[in-house]
C-alpha cells in the first residue's frame, strides 16, 4: 500500500534559488536517512549536484525563451521543483524495491522530459520515497504544469505500479485527493477550509427554516459575515483573506439552489457532511500474469493475481448487470458516447480558458490605454517633443503597445472593463459547471472502458455476454 502527495517547492523569501534547491535536495539524500546514499537514484542529474544543475537549467531557460523563469502571466511563479512523497505500508516493501518503484513512477509520470532524483528514507517505521524533479524541462524550453487533479493522476499511477509489483493499494480512499500517510492510518481530523466554514453556517441557518432569502442573508450578517450583492453574492469574514462567491460552494449551496429550497421548489437541504458518498463498485483492469512471471514474479504473486483477476471479472459482470446492459453492442455504444461527451466537455473547457486568457489581456491593455491616453494626447499636442518623451517614457510606450494590440485585433470599438469582467465571470461559472460534469462522467467512462476490456478478455471474439452465464464462470475458474 503506497500513499502519495504532490508538493510544489517554492522559492523562500530572502533566499536564492540555489539555496532553496540545496536545502530540499540535501534533505532528500541525507545519508542518515538513505543509509549512506545506498537508496538514492536519479535520471539526467547527479544527486549530489542536482541543486546546481536545476539552477543552471533555469538560467538557460531564461536565455532561450527570454522569459523570467520566476514569473508567469504577470504573476510571480516561484515553483522551482516538484516533489512527490510516496509512503509504503510498514513491512510490505524493502528499501531496494521502494526505490525501484519510485524511479519507475517518475519515469512513467514525467515521460523523460524532466531530470529527477529518488531518495528512499528508511529512518521511519514506514519506508518512503522523496521524488524531486526539476520544474524546467531537459531542453530548457518549457516548465512543468501542475494540472488540475494532478494529485489523482499521481495516486492512480502509483497504485497501478504497486499492483504490478504485487503490493496492496488503498481500495476505498476516504478522500478523492491524496493525503498524508497518517491520514490513511486513521487520523481523519483535518483543518476545515473557509468554504467548509461557510457551508456549515449555511447548514445551521437553513435548519432554522428562514421565511425568505432576505431573512437568510440577515442571519448570515448576524453570524459575522459581510455580504456583497452584485451580479453574484460574495461573502467575507474577518478570518478570510479573500471573498468567497456563493456560486463556488458546490452543489446544494449555490444562490439559486438556496432560494429554491427556501421557497419550497426544492426538497429540504441536506448538509454536505451528512450526505452519503456511494462506494465505488467498478472493477480494475486485469493483470497480465504471464508478463509478470516473465518479468521475474514468483508463484505467490501469480496466485494473488489470479484471485485479483477473478474478483475484477465478478465486479465487471455485477456492474454491467446493475447498469442494465444485455449485449456487447449496447456496452460499446455507451462507452463511445461517454468518451465523446468527455472530449466535448474538455474542448469546451479549453475554449473557455483560452477566451478567459484573451479577456485578461484585453482588460490589461484597455486599462493601460485609458490610464495613458491623457499623457499621450499631451505628448502629441507638444509635437512629440523629446524632452516630454524622456519624462514620460513608460506611459507613452505603454499607450503605444496598447494601441498596437488593438490594431492587430482589428477592434473597431473598444469594450468596457465592466463588459469584459461580466463575460469573464460567465465563462468562469460555466467552466466550474463543466468541471463538475466532467468529474462525474470521467468516473463512468473509466468503469465502462475497464468493463469493456474485461469482457473482451473473457469472451475474445464472441461479442455477446450475459451476467448470469454460470458455464463461462466455471470455465474461467
Amino acid at each position: 500500500m503506497a500513499t502519495t502527495r504532490i508538493i510544489p517547492l517554492h522559492q523562500n523569501k530572502g533566499k536564492t534559488v540555489a539555496q532553496c534547491l540545496y536545502e530540499r535536495t540535501s534533505y532528500a539524500i541525507n545519508p542518515e536517512k538513505t543509509e549512506n546514499f545506498a537508496y538514492v537514484s536519479s535520471f539526467e542529474c547527479s544527486p549530489g549536484l542536482a541543486d546546481a544543475e536545476f539552477t543552471y537549467s533555469k538560467r538557460i531557460y531564461a536565455e532561450i525563451t527570454g522569459r523570467d523563469p520566476h514569473y508567469k502571466s504577470g504573476k510571480q511563479h516561484d515553483v522551482l521543483a516538484y516533489q512527490v512523497r510516496q509512503s509504503f505500508k510498514p513491512g510490505e516493501v524493502t528499501p531496494e524495491e521502494a526505490n525501484k518503484i519510485g524511479y519507475e513512477f517518475a519515469s512513467r509520470f514525467l515521460k523523460g522530459r524532466h531530470a529527477f532524483l529518488v531518495a528512499t528514507h528508511t529512518d521511519k517505521k514506514h519506508i518512503h520515497n522523496h521524488i524531486i524533479w526539476n520544474s524546467t524541462t531537459l531542453d530548457c524550453t518549457q516548465k512543468f504544469r501542475d494540472f488540475r487533479k494532478s494529485g489523482r493522476a499521481v495516486r492512480t499511477l502509483s497504485d497501478i505500479i504497486c499492483l504490478e509489483h504485487g503490493l496492496s493499494v488503498v481500495d476505498k480512499p476516504k478522500r478523492k485527493s491524496t493525503i498524508s500517510y497518517n491520514k490513511w492510518l486513521g487520523d481523519e481530523a483535518h483543518k476545515p477550509t473557509n468554504r467548509d466554514f461557510v457551508r456549515e453556517a449555511i447548514d445551521e441557518i437553513l435548519s432554522e427554516k428562514p421565511t425568505d432569502f432576505s431573512v437568510f442573508l440577515s442571519r448570515f450578517q448576524r453570524a459575522g459575515f459581510t455580504i456583497k450583492c452584485g451580479a453574484h453574492i460574495s461573502l467575507s469574514h474577518p478570518n478570510f483573506k479573500k471573498n468567497i462567491r456563493m456560486n463556488s460552494l458546490g452543489k446544494g449551496y449555490t444562490e439559486d439552489e438556496i432560494r429554491a429550497i427556501i421557497e419550497g421548489r426544492l426538497p429540504p437541504h441536506i448538509p454536505k457532511k451528512k450526505q452519503s458518498i456511494p462506494e465505488r463498485k467498478g472493477p480494475s483492469l486485469l493483470i497480465d500474469i504471464q508478463a509478470a512471471l516473465d518479468a521475474g514474479k514468483g508463484p505467490g504473486y501469480a496466485n494473488w493475481a489470479k484471485h485479483f483477476n477473478l474478483t475484477q471479472m465478478a465486479r465487471a459482470m455485477l456492474y454491467l448487470k446493475e447498469q442494465g446492459f444485455s449485449d456487447y453492442n449496447a456496452l460499446s455504444a455507451r462507452t463511445e458516447a461517454s468518451s465523446q461527451k468527455v472530449s466535448a466537455l474538455r474542448g469546451q473547457i479549453r475554449d473557455a480558458e483560452t477566451r478567459m486568457k484573451e479577456i485578461s489581456r484585453l482588460k490589461t491593455q484597455l486599462i493601460n490605454y485609458s490610464k495613458t491616453k491623457k499623457v499621450y494626447a499631451e505628448y502629441r499636442a507638444k509635437g512629440y517633443a523629446k524632452k516630454f518623451y524622456a519624462a514620460h517614457t513608460d506611459e507613452i510606450e505603454a499607450h503605444k503597445a496598447a494601441k498596437r494590440f488593438y490594431d492587430e485585433l482589428g477592434v473597431s470599438k473598444l469594450p468596457s472593463v465592466k463588459e469584459l469582467s461580466a463575460e469573464y465571470q460567465q465563462l468562469a461559472d460555466k467552466k466550474d459547471g463543466w468541471y463538475c460534469e466532467l468529474h462525474e462522467i470521467n468516473d463512468e467512462q473509466r468503469e465502462l472502458v475497464v468493463c469493456k476490456k474485461i469482457v473482451n478478455e473473457i469472451l475474445g471474439e464472441q461479442k455477446s455476454f450475459s451476467p448470469q452465464r454460470k458455464e463461462r464462470s466455471k470455465e474461467i475458474r
